[in-house]
């Protein structure tokens, strides 16, 4: 079934910036770029998704092995007793020895909670994840694997961060590629009025993410 992503901005990358522009979708391919005019013309019939803000290729996370392996991901029924936020360090240690089942949800957790800022893409040497458990859950989950070329060469802050936009580069250094048609429909959607606003906001803006053509995740 078509479907049309429609947005106040859609900012493709490598191409001009399309006001009240639309991203037509069959499949999980893409086979439209350009205004939602144009777009509904097109394809007549379509499912029309009207989201606020810009719409974006989806992002690229280039430490999801640390995110995942080395963080620990709440469950919502623990939330009361270790809060909401992936716990790494001492408060990780603190845990003590983790079972496999409760490495598992974690893992599982911080996979749906990259799909919420926007994260279509991870990042791994030679494009694969030797861990069974993380590559369990990306596979499940959609996400493309690519390999670390062009990798930052050092982390900022602490640890790395789930949202993308935190290693400091532009949206054409943060997504893994353009919107192009033909390519697969990894989409993102941040409630910003512009570019600009979404590198100094960042990602936990993301009020939308399309994994090959899927809604996963909708905050809004």
């Amino acid at each position: 079934m078509l479907t049309i992503h429609a947005a106040p901005l859609v900012l493709p990358v490598g191409a001009a910036p399309v006001a009240d522009g639309a991203v037509v979708v069959d499949g999980d391919r893409i086979t439209a770029v350009g205004p939602y005019e144009e777009a509904v013309a097109a394809a007549p019939g379509a499912r029309v998704r009207r989201w606020p803000g810009v719409l974006t290729p989806g992002l690229r996370q280039w430490h999801p092995l640390w995110l995942l392996r080395r963080c620990y991901h709440p469950d919502p029924r623990e939330a009361g007793e270790l809060g909401e936020l992936p716990l790494w360090g001492e408060r990780l240690a603190a845990l003590g020895d983790l079972t496999e089942n409760r490495w598992s949800g974690s893992v599982r957790r911080g996979v749906q909670r990259m799909l919420r800022y926007g994260t279509t893409a991870v990042a791994s040497p030679g494009a694969r994840f030797a861990d069974p458990l993380v590559a369990t859950a990306v596979a499940r989950s959609g996400l493309t694997v690519v390999g670390v070329q062009g990798a930052p060469g050092m982390l900022l802050g602490e640890c790395p961060d789930l949202d993308p936009f935190a290693e400091g580069y532009d949206l054409a250094g943060t997504v893994h590629g353009p919107l192009a048609v033909g390519g697969r429909a990894d989409l993102a959607v941040f409630d910003v009025p512009d570019e600009p606003a979404l590198s100094e906001r960042g990602a936990v803006t993301c009020v939308a993410t399309v994994l090959g053509g899927r809604l996963v995740y909708r905050g809004r």
